[in-house]
C-alpha cells in the first residue's frame, strides 16, 4: 500500500526533530488521514548539529503540529503540514570558550553523535517497508516525487528570539506558507516533466514584526521600544531548474524576495544594539567568531574526527534507506564535503543552500554497497555545484530615527512610559541585493538602489526647527538627495529577477549566467550599473581558479614551503562601488541630527567581537628554494577595492544654531552625555550664506594582499626579495580628485540659490600611499620602508575680495562659536557686496586678492630608523587684481617666483605685467627633511643618525 511508503518518509522527519513521539500512535493517526500533536519539544542538539549555526538553542517548542494526508487524492492534492505557534530562543556560543570545549571534549561530542546515530538506526530499520508486489517501483518513485514536490507547509505564529548581553531581538511572523505554483506563479499541483524541467514554489510571509529591546540585570525588559519592523509582508519565489528527469539536484536555484514597503524604526536606545547585531553579522561573515581556529592548540583534529563519524553515519543510513527514493533522504551526502575542513560562517551558509531541495547523488546505489567512507567521500566530492541566485528587492524603504524620553503619568504610583519623537528619516527607492554563486570557485554580490533622500523631522535637542508651527518647506527639510525618482527610472531594479515579466524564467527559457571573471567585468561595468540604478551600485566579485591537480580552496598556505601549495590556486577579489550624482546640504538641523545619531551609537559598553591581534615576530622562518620563490611570484592573490563618486555637490550653510559643545565631547570621548535642557526657539536666518563645493569625480582605489600574514612571513625570510614580492607586502591606496571647485552662495526665503561666487577655481589633485603589513616581521630589515606617500598638485588658485573674506569668516565663526548666531554679523550691505545683482555693475568695485601655486609634489617615507620628507614647489604667485582706468583689470604682484630680477632696480620692473617662467624652468623650492625614529637606538650608530639632520635646498628662489 502507499501508506507503507509515504508514512516512513513523514515520520522520519517528524521523529528526527521532535522528542517523545510514539511511532505506533503516529502511524495510526497518519493512516487515518490527519494527525494532531500538541506541546512538542524540539531536539535542540539535533538542530544544532544539522544547522551548524554559531548559535546555541536555549529552548524550542511547538504548540501544535497538524499533518493532513489526502490518501484518496494523493496524486492530485497536496499534503499539508501546519505548525501553530512555534517558538525558539537562541544565544551566541561563548566564542573561544565553546571552541576550546568543543575541541577538547571530543568524547562528549562523539558520544552525542553516536547516541543520535544509534537512535536513528533502529528507527529507520523499523520503518523499512516491505516491497509491495502490487505497486511497481517506478510508479511509487514517481508518485512519491509528486507528493514531496507539492507539500504545503503552513506556520502560524512563528516566534524567534535572540538574547545576548542586554539585547533581546525577537522576530514574530503571523503567518508563513510555502506551496507549489505553476508558470504564472499561481497555486497549482505541479511536477517535473520532460518538457518542463522546472519546479516553482512560493513562500508568503504575512505581518512580520521585529522588536529590539533592552533587558536589565535580572533579565527583564522594563520598557518596550517601538518595533524595528511592524507588520511587514513580503513574498519569496523559488525557481529550480533540472538537467533531466533523473537529476536529484537542481542545476540552477533561484530564490528571490520582494518587499513592496519596508518601514524601519530605530530609537536612540536601539541604535547601539542594532549596530551590535550588524557587527555580529560582519564577525560571522569573516569567521572571527564561532570558529575553532582560536582553540586549535588543544586538539586540532577534533573536527576531522567528528566529521568522519558523521560521514560513516550518513553511509549507514543511506544503506538502510536504499529502497526509498534517494531524493527524500536528506542531504548528508552533499554536506559532508563542506564539513571536512572547519570554515567560516559563509561556508556554512553555502553548504546549507542545496538543502532547500532534498536530493542525493544518482550513484547512491553503488555507494550503499561500499562499506568504506573513503569511497563515499570521493563520490560526494564529484557532485557538481549548482548555480544559486539569491535576490532581495524592495520597492520603497524608510528608516526613521527617533529620540526617546521618559514620561511619567499623572499619578505618582503610575509607571513611567517611553515617548518617542521622530527627528530623522531616510527614504530609499528601488533597492536590489543580488548574489550569484557556484560553489566556492565563483561568488558575486551586487547591491544598488535607484534613489534616496534624507529629511529632518520635528525638533532636535530643544530647538524647534521643524515643528508644525514653523511651517518650513519639505525642500528645506531634505538635506541629502541622490539618484533619480523611481517613477522616472521604471522597474530596472527588478531586471532579470523572478518578479520581472521579461526575465527568461517567466518566458519559458533557461537563463544564462556569466561565471567568468573577464566576461563579468566587461558586462557589469560602472556605466552599466549606473544606468540600471542611478544612485548607488556595488559589485563584489570573488573567483578562484585551480591551475593544478593538488590543493583546494583553502589550502594556499604560504608557510608550508611546498611548491605544490604555491601558485596552484588563483584567487581574485574585487569590489567596485559607484555613487551617482548627489546633493549634500550641511545646515544646522542636519549636522546636529547626524552628530546626535553618532553620540547615541557610542553610548554602549559592549566588548568588540574581535580585537586587533598584536604583531607577532615569527622565530621559525621558512626558507624557500629558488623554484618555490619563482612559483610564488607567478601569482599572489589580492583584494582590490574601488570607490567612485560622481558629480558631488556639498553645501555648508552658516549655522543658525550651534549646540556642538554638547555633542563633540562625547564623540571625542572626553565626557559622557548629559541631559540637555531646552534652548531658545529656532529663528530662521534668510538669506542664508553658504559655502558650496563641487567635485566632478572622486576615485579611491585600495589593494591589500589576501593572505598578508602568510605572505609576509615568507617574503621577510628571503635574503633578497624581489621588488614584485615586496610590492605585494604593502597595502596600497590611490586617491584622485577631479574638478574640485568651491564658491559662495546664499539661500533666499523662496528656497532658491543665488549664482555662486567662485573662490577656488576648478583643479585636480592625486594622493598615493602604501603601508607595510606586519612591520614586526621586518625588524631586521631597516632599509625596508614602512610607509610611503606621494601628493601631487598641478595647480591651485584661491581668490577672494574683502567682502567675500568677511563672509567666509562669519560662516566659520558660526560653527566655531557656541550659541545662537547673531544676524548682525551678516548685514545686508555685506551680502549685496558679495552677491551682486546680475547685469548691475558695482560703483566701487573692490580689488581681489589672488594666490596660486603650481607643480607641488610632496613625498614622505619612513623606515624603522628614520623618517624622511621631501617636496618641490614649481612656482608661486600672489597678487591683487584692481579695476584699471580703461575698465581692464590691473595686476599688482605681491610675490612671484621664479622670476627674472635683472631689472629689479629700474622703475619699469614694478609696472610691467610679468608671467611665470615656463614649465622647463627650475623649481622654485626643493626641500628634504630627515628625522631619526629612535634616538636611543641611533645614539651609538655614528653621526649619520645620531643627530637630527636637516637638509634644505632652495633652488632658484631669486634668480640672479
Amino acid at each position: 500500500m502507499l501508506e507503507s511508503y509515504v508514512t516512513p518518509i513523514l515520520m522520519s522527519y517528524v521523529n528526527r526533530y521532535i522528542k517523545n513521539l510514539k511511532p505506533s500512535d503516529l502511524q495510526l493517526s497518519l493512516w487515518g488521514g490527519d494527525v494532531v500533536l500538541s506541546k512538542l519539544e524540539l531536539k535542540l542538539d539535533v538542530l544544532e548539529q544539522e544547522l551548524k549555526l554559531p548559535f546555541t538553542f536555549l529552548s524550542g517548542h511547538i504548540h501544535e503540529l497538524r499533518i493532513h494526508v489526502p490518501w484518496t487524492k494523493l496524486g492530485s492534492e497536496a499534503v499539508v503540514i501546519t505548525i501553530n505557534t512555534m517558538e525558539c530562543i537562541l544565544k551566541l556560543k561563548d566564542g573561544i570558550q565553546d571552541d576550546h570545549e568543543s575541541c577538547g571534549s571530543n568524547s562528549t561530542n562523539r558520544s552525542t553523535t553516536e547516541n543520535t546515530k544509534s537512535s536513528v538506526k533502529p528507527r529507520r530499520i523499523q520503518q523499512a517497508a516491505p516491497t509491495d508486489p502490487d505497486l511497481p517501483p517506478g510508479y511509487v518513485q514517481s508518485l512519491i516525487r509528486r507528493v514531496v514536490n507539492n507539500v504545503n507547509i503552513v506556520i502560524n505564529n512563528l516566534i524567534l528570539k535572540y538574547v545576548e548581553d542586554d539585547i533581546v531581538l525577537s522576530v514574530n511572523i503571523t503567518s508563513a506558507e510555502c506551496y507549489t505554483v505553476g508558470e504564472l506563479w499561481d497555486r497549482a499541483f505541479m511536477d517535473i516533466s520532460a518538457t518542463d524541467l522546472v519546479l516553482r514554489k512560493v513562500i508568503n510571509f504575512s505581518d512580520c514584526t521585529v522588536c529590539l529591546d533592552k533587558r536589565n540585570a535580572s533579565g527583564k525588559i522594563e520598557f518596550y521600544q517601538d518595533p524595528l519592523l511592524y507588520k511587514c509582508s513580503f513574498r519569496t519565489r523559488l525557481h529550480f531548474t533540472y538537467d533531466n528527469l533523473n537529476s536529484k539536484m537542481p542545476s540552477v536555484i533561484k530564490i528571490h524576495t520582494l518587499v513592496e514597503s519596508l518601514k524601519l524604526s530605530i530609537t536612540d536606545q536601539q541604535l547601539p544594539m542594532f549596530i551590535r547585531i550588524m557587527q555580529l553579522g560582519i564577525a560571522l561573515y569573516y569567521g572571527e567568531i564561532g570558529n575553532c581556529k582560536d582553540g586549535e592548540t588543544e586538539d586540532p583534529p577534533c573536527h576531522n574526527k567528528d566529521m568522519l563519524g558523521n560521514i560513516t553515519g550518513a553511509e549507514d543510513e543511506t544503506r538502510i534507506d536504499m529502497q526509498y527514493p534517494s531524493q527524500y533522504k536528506g542531504q548528508e551526502l552533499y554536506s559532508q564535503q563542506e564539513d571536512e575542513q572547519p570554515q567560516g560562517w559563509v561556508s556554512w551558509a553555502w553548504s546549507f543552500v542545496p538543502a532547500i531541495v532534498s536530493y542525493d547523488d544518482g550513484e547512491e546505489d553503488h555507494l550503499g554497497n561500499d562499506p568504506t567512507s573513503t569511497t563515499h567521500q570521493q563520490k560526494a566530492q564529484t557532485l557538481k555545484d549548482p548555480i544559486v541566485s539569491i535576490g532581495f528587492y524592495c520597492t520603497k524603504a524608510t528608516v526613521t530615527f527617533k529620540l526617546t524620553e521618559m514620561q511619567a503619568e499623572s499619578s505618582y504610583y503610575s509607571p513611567q512610559k517611553v515617548k518617542s519623537k521622530e527627528v530623522l528619516c531616510w527614504e530609499q527607492e528601488g533597492t536590489t541585493v543580488e548574489a550569484l554563486m557556484m560553489g566556492e570557485p565563483f561568488f558575486d554580490c551586487q547591491i544598488g538602489f535607484v534613489g534616496c533622500r534624507a529629511m529632518c523631522l520635528k525638533g532636535i535637542m530643544g530647538v524647534k526647527d521643524f515643528e508644525e508651527n514653523m511651517s518650513r518647506s519639505e525642500t528645506e527639510a531634505c538635506f541629502f538627495i541622490c539618484g533619480e525618482n523611481l517613477s522616472m527610472k521604471g522597474l530596472t531594479y527588478l531586471t532579470n529577477s523572478l518578479f520581472d515579466y521579461r526575465s527568461p524564467e517567466n518566458n519559458g527559457t533557461r537563463a544564462e549566467f556569466i561565471l567568468d571573471a573577464a566576461h563579468h567585468k566587461e558586462t557589469y561595468t560602472e556605466i552599466a550599473g549606473m544606468q540600471r540604478f542611478g544612485a548607488f551600485y556595488m559589485d563584489y566579485l570573488y573567483t578562484m581558479e585551480n591551475n593544478g591537480c593538488k590543493g583546494s580552496a583553502n589550502q594556499q598556505d604560504f608557510s608550508s614551503g611546498k611548491s605544490e601549495d604555491l601558485g596552484t590556486v588563483q584567487e581574485r577579489s574585487t569590489k567596485s562601488l559607484v555613487i551617482g550624482p548627489l546633493d549634500f546640504r550641511l545646515d544646522s538641523s542636519a549636522v546636529h541630527r547626524i552628530l546626535k545619531m553618532i553620540v547615541c551609537a557610542l553610548e554602549h559598553e559592549y566588548e568588540p567581537y574581535s580585537r586587533l591581534k598584536p604583531d607577532i615576530k615569527y622565530e621559525n622562518e621558512t626558507i624557500l628554494n629558488p623554484e618555490e620563490v619563482a612559483s610564488l611570484e607567478e601569482y599572489i592573490p589580492t583584494r582590490h577595492t574601488s570607490v567612485t563618486l560622481l558629480k558631488c555637490t556639498c553645501t555648508i550653510f552658516m549655522a543658525e544654531f550651534n549646540l556642538l559643545d554638547h555633542l563633540l565631547p562625547v564623540i571625542m570621548g572626553d565626557k559622557n552625555s548629559s541631559n540637555f535642557m531646552n534652548t531658545t526657539n529656532f529663528q530662521s536666518l534668510r538669506p542664508l550664506p553658504s559655502i558650496q563645493i563641487l567635485v566632478d569625480k572622486i576615485n579611491l582605489e585600495h589593494s591589500v594582499p589576501m593572505y598578508a600574514e602568510q605572505l609576509v612571513r615568507v617574503v621577510s625570510s628571503l635574503t633578497q626579495p624581489s621588488d614584485n614580492l615586496l610590492h605585494y607586502c604593502y597595502a596600497h591606496c590611490y586617491l584622485k580628485i577631479f574638478g574640485f571647485q568651491a564658491g559662495l552662495t546664499s539661500l533666499d526665503c523662496r528656497g532658491s540659490y543665488s549664482l555662486p561666487v567662485p573662490i577656488i577655481p576648478s583643479f585636480s589633485t592625486a594622493l598615493y600611499g602604501k603601508l607595510l603589513k606586519l612591520p614586526a616581521c621586518w625588524t631586521k630589515r631597516s632599509q625596508i620602508s614602512v610607509t610611503e606617500g606621494i601628493f601631487e598638485l598641478p595647480n591651485l588658485t584661491i581668490q577672494a575680495t574683502r567682502a567675500q573674506t568677511l563672509l567666509l569668516q562669519a560662516i566659520c565663526q558660526s560653527w566655531s562659536h557656541i550659541g545662537n548666531v547673531s544676524s548682525s554679523a551678516v548685514n545686508e550691505a555685506l551680502m549685496n557686496e558679495v552677491f551682486q545683482t546680475v547685469g548691475v555693475k558695482s560703483k566701487n568695485p573692490l580689488p581681489t586678492l589672488e594666490g596660486s601655486v603650481q607643480n607641488v609634489e610632496l613625498k614622505y617615507c619612513s623606515t624603522s630608523l628614520v623618517r624622511c620628507a621631501s617636496g618641490t614647489l614649481g612656482s608661486i604667485k600672489i597678487g591683487a587684481k584692481a579695476p584699471g582706468d580703461s575698465g581692464k583689470e590691473k595686476l599688482i604682484p605681491l610675490l612671484q617666483g621664479p622670476s627674472d630680477t635683472k631689472d629689479l632696480h629700474s622703475s619699469k620692473w614694478l609696472n610691467e605685467s610679468r608671467k611665470p617662467e615656463s614649465l622647463l624652468a627650475p623649481d622654485l623650492l626643493a626641500f628634504t627633511v630627515q628625522v631619526p625614529q629612535y634616538m636611543d637606538y641611533c645614539h651609538n650608530s655614528g653621526n649619520l643618525y645620531g643627530e637630527q639632520t636637516w637638509k634644505i635646498n632652495l633652488l632658484s628662489l631669486w634668480s640672479q
